[in-house]
C-alpha cells in the first residue's frame, strides 16, 4: 500500500478521496421507510415486517459499463439475436402455441411478437434470477447508478406486495432488479403484470400464462395494434431529403412512392390509403432503410435504440419465416 505522505507534493491535487456516503444503509432505510409510510398502502406491521428483511445485496448492479456492441444492423442482428436463440423461440412458440393463441384472441397481440419479446427480455426466463427485488432495489437506491430510478422501484415494489398479497421472499429480480421472465421494473409490474389464466394471480416468474399476457398487455397499453405489423424494410432513392426521416415525419404509401421509395426487392409498395408511416436509416442513409407503423413507435417507447427495438422486429420475423410446422 502507497502511503499518500509519501508522494510528491505535486501529485497532491490528482489524489481522490472516495466518496463517502452522507448516511448509513440502516440510516438510509429509515428514510425510506418513513416515505413509505404515506404513499404505499401497507399498515405498520407489513411495512415493518418489508423492511426487515431488506439487506444490503452487494451484487446489486446498474450493468456497469456496457458491451461494445455492433455499428452495423447485419452485424448486430446476429450479435443480439444468435442463431441459438432463434431457434429456441421457434421452439417455444411451437411449444406454446395453443396458449398463445388463446393470448392472440383475448389481447390481440400476435404470439410471434410475444415470444420475440420473451426471448430478448429473459432468454425465455433463462436470464431471470431469485434475489429479493426489495433487497436489490433498494441497494441500487443506495448506492448505483440511478438512486432515483431504483428509490420509487423499492415504493412500487412495496405497493405490489400490498396489492397483491405477495410475500417478500416471492417478489424476486435479477442483479438489476428486473422481474421474473418479464423483466419488468417493479412500477412496471404494478402497470403490466397479469393473470393470464384466470387463476387470481399475476405470476410473470414460473407461470408462462401470465408471462404472455403480461407482455401483451404492455404492448396493448402502449398502443399495439392487432391487425397490423411493424414495418418493412426498403430502398429509398440518393439524395432523399433528411428532413423526411425519423419518427416525427409521416407519410402515405403514395407520397413514399411518388418520393421513389420502393420494397426491398424493387417492387411499388403497398395500395393503402388508411396509414401514415415513418422511414427510419438507424446506419444513416448507406444503411438499412425501413418504413415503420404504428406497432414500430410501440417498440421505440419500449427500447432505447433503433437497433433494440429493430432486433425485436428481426426475430419475430425468424420465427415466422419459414412457417413453423
Amino acid at each position: 500500500m502507497i502511503d499518500n505522505k509519501m508522494l510528491p507534493l505535486f501529485l497532491a491535487p490528482f489524489l481522490v478521496a472516495a466518496p463517502a456516503h452522507s448516511e448509513t444503509y440502516p440510516e438510509f432505510l429509515a428514510g425510506l421507510k418513513q416515505e413509505a409510510k404515506s404513499i404505499v398502502g401497507m399498515n405498520d406491521e407489513a411495512l415493518n415486517s418489508a423492511f426487515s428483511q431488506i439487506k444490503l445485496f452487494k451484487k446489486a448492479s446498474a450493468g456497469g459499463a456496457p458491451q461494445a456492441q455492433p455499428e452495423k444492423l447485419d452485424d448486430y442482428f446476429p450479435f443480439r439475436v444468435p442463431e441459438s436463440l432463434v431457434e429456441q423461440a421457434r421452439e417455444q412458440f411451437k411449444l406454446h402455441h395453443e396458449s398463445l393463441l388463446q393470448i392472440e384472441k383475448q389481447f390481440g397481440v400476435q404470439p410471434r411478437f410475444v415470444v420475440a419479446l420473451w426471448g430478448l427480455r429473459s432468454e425465455f426466463g433463462n436470464r431471470s434470477a431469485g434475489y429479493p427485488a426489495l433487497t436489490v432495489n433498494a441497494s441500487l437506491a443506495y448506492d448505483g447508478d440511478d438512486k432515483a430510478f431504483h428509490r420509487e422501484q423499492v415504493l412500487a415494489g412495496l405497493k405490489a406486495l400490498a396489492r397483491d398479497g405477495l410475500a417478500f421472499d416471492a417478489f424476486t429480480a435479477n442483479t438489476k432488479g428486473l422481474l421474473g421472465q418479464t423483466a419488468f421494473s417493479a412500477a412496471d409490474y404494478l402497470a403490466y403484470a397479469t393473470d393470464g389464466d384466470g387463476d387470481g394471480k399475476k405470476d410473470i416468474w414460473q407461470n408462462t400464462t401470465d408471462v404472455f399476457a403480461s407482455i401483451a398487455t404492455l404492448l396493448v397499453k402502449n398502443g399495439w395494434q392487432a391487425e397490423a405489423t411493424w414495418g418493412r424494410q426498403v430502398r429509398v432513392p440518393d439524395g432523399l431529403d433528411a428532413n423526411l426521416v425519423g419518427l416525427t415525419h409521416s407519410e402515405s404509401f403514395a407520397q413514399w412512392q411518388k418520393l421513389g421509395v420502393r420494397r426491398y426487392d424493387g417492387t411499388d409498395l403497398p395500395d393503402r390509403a388508411d396509414m401514415q408511416v415513418s422511414l427510419i436509416m438507424p446506419e444513416g442513409a448507406k444503411g438499412r432503410q425501413y418504413l415503420v407503423y404504428e406497432n414500430y413507435r410501440v417498440l421505440s417507447k419500449l427500447f432505447a435504440s433503433d437497433f433494440e427495438a429493430l432486433a425485436v422486429t428481426y426475430l419475430s420475423e425468424r420465427i415466422k419465416y419459414p412457417p413453423i410446422e
